[in-house]
């Protein structure tokens, strides 16, 4: 009996055609996915420590729609820049103007997601906020911005998998991707770095951490299942598989990895925690158990974290 293979379905790439006015089902994805990171971030904003901070002002929407505004920009050009340097920078020196027609496609997530960090950067010196800070409290919203985009390319029909067992059931052929049957990669990669990545970030966040662990957490996860959905995704033509039989997104994923690890565990050394810093230093509440001092009887401040010697926590004013 032959194999069952699943045949792509025909969607139209346009969704919308209005007066000769074209939108792409992509296009929607990355509407989607900002709106819901907006939606997840006005959510942010009742959750510790954001809600507690008020210094050098409290967080407000208004936060939420310039950090919005700094990631989309981030998004479009460091997205664009990064695939045209990464992936195919000698046909795109050879004619630099191609390099603005973002509506032939090409963006790289790697690109986008530098582009993100310096505009957040920006943003964090202009109103005087620790980096970190403002990087913990979008990164739990992004992933879902990240599933919408994948599944934007499974409906182009883009950046399908590799071939695959044709006694796989879910085995596909897409129309781009010759007559063999491929792993639909852009959905495993929506539900590895979308889907449960953010799950795990959510409820990651949801505790105290120190500043700047949320963001190590992020980088350390997108980097492994980037890394891990890049086995079933086809490399691209012009690159093929690069050192060590590995892909481009996968090299480009371990220093993000490396990155994230060290992050991590320099902010579990600096232990500078954002959890009830109000007026006044106020001691934080029940929820900021992780850096919380006592005071001994002879007067003495002495830490309360199982296995610390520390005699204080660091200030949450510091300014990473």
């Amino acid at each position: 009996m032959a194999p069952l293979v699943l045949t792509f379905p025909d969607i139209d790439p346009v969704a919308i055609n209005l007066f000769g006015l074209q939108i792409h089902w992509y296009a929607i994805m990355y509407l989607l996915g900002f709106a819901v990171g907006y939606l997840l971030m006005r959510r942010r904003l009742h959750h510790e420590p954001y809600r507690s901070i008020t210094r050098p002002k409290p967080w407000t929407s208004s936060d939420i729609e310039d950090i919005l505004l700094a990631a989309v920009a981030g998004v479009i050009i460091g997205g664009r820049l990064g695939y045209v340097l990464f992936y195919r920078p000698a046909d795109y020196f050879a004619d630099p103007l191609s390099i603005v027609r973002l509506w032939d496609g090409g963006m790289s997530f790697h690109g986008g997601a530098i582009g993100v960090v310096v505009a957040l950067a920006i943003y964090a010196w202009r109103v005087g906020r620790p980096f970190l800070q403002v990087g913990d409290f979008l990164v739990p919203a992004a992933p879902l911005g990240l599933m919408f985009g994948r599944i934007g390319n499974f409906i182009n029909g883009e950046l399908w998998g590799r071939e695959a067992p044709a006694d796989l059931p879910w085995a596909m052929i897409f129309p781009t991707g010759g007559d063999v049957p491929r792993h639909p990669s852009q959905l495993y990669q929506a539900l590895l770095e979308g889907l449960l990545l953010f799950i795990l970030l959510w409820l990651y966040a949801r505790k105290p951490r120190y500043r700047g662990q949320v963001t190590a957490l992020f980088l350390v996860g997108y980097g492994v299942f980037r890394f891990i959905g890049e086995f079933f995704r086809e490399p691209d033509a012009y690159l093929g598989f690069l050192s060590l039989g590995l892909s481009m997104g996968q090299w480009l994923s371990v220093p993000m990895v490396l990155v994230g690890l060290v992050l991590w565990l320099w902010c579990q050394g600096r232990a500078v925690s954002d959890v009830g810093v109000g007026d006044g230093d106020r001691v934080e509440s029940e929820e900021s158990t992780i850096t919380e001092a006592s005071v001994d009887n002879d007067g003495d401040s002495v830490d309360n974290r199982p296995g610390s010697t520390r005699a204080h926590r660091r200030s949450a004013d510091d300014d990473v």
